[in-house]
């Protein structure tokens, strides 16, 4: 057993890969949705929040590939719980200065994103909860 594995219990390296996976997979689908790596979303701060998403996503990826998972379950539920929150207000009451999406509940890659972040939010908790209860040497 390597050291990494030994000071962060209660992951198996198969829920630390899907965990990457589905995190990478948020970062892949806002990186389409707003039109490319280098392209920003308008209004700004929508711009800004999606290049800082898909940043925390590739971030909490290599935490959980390196053995940092404690650090890396929490990352990936914030990962996963902010575009959540994002899609159910910005197709519901909509947010400042950005109404394009209000009662599009229906978007396909707005679908794909639900499924990926609920996925990793189901994944990502339990685990962060557990590595909590474990002692770390």
């Amino acid at each position: 057993m390597s050291h990494h594995t030994a000071t962060v219990p209660g992951s198996t390296w198969m829920a630390r890969w899907a965990g990457a996976v589905l995190c990478l997979a948020v970062a892949v689908i806002h990186v389409v949705d707003q039109g490319g790596i280098t392209a920003t979303r308008s209004p700004h701060y929508i711009g800004v929040a999606y290049h800082v998403l898909e940043i925390a996503a590739a971030v909490a990826a290599m935490l959980l590939l390196i053995g940092l998972v404690r650090l890396g379950w929490l990352l990936a539920a914030a990962v996963a719980i902010g575009p959540l929150l994002g899609y159910i207000l910005s197709r519901g009451p909509g947010l400042p200065h950005y109404s394009d999406d209000i009662g599009n509940w229906t978007e396909p890659l707005g679908l794909a994103s639900l499924a990926v972040e609920g996925a990793l939010l189901l994944l990502s908790v339990p685990l962060f909860v557990r590595s909590l209860r474990r002692r770390t040497y």
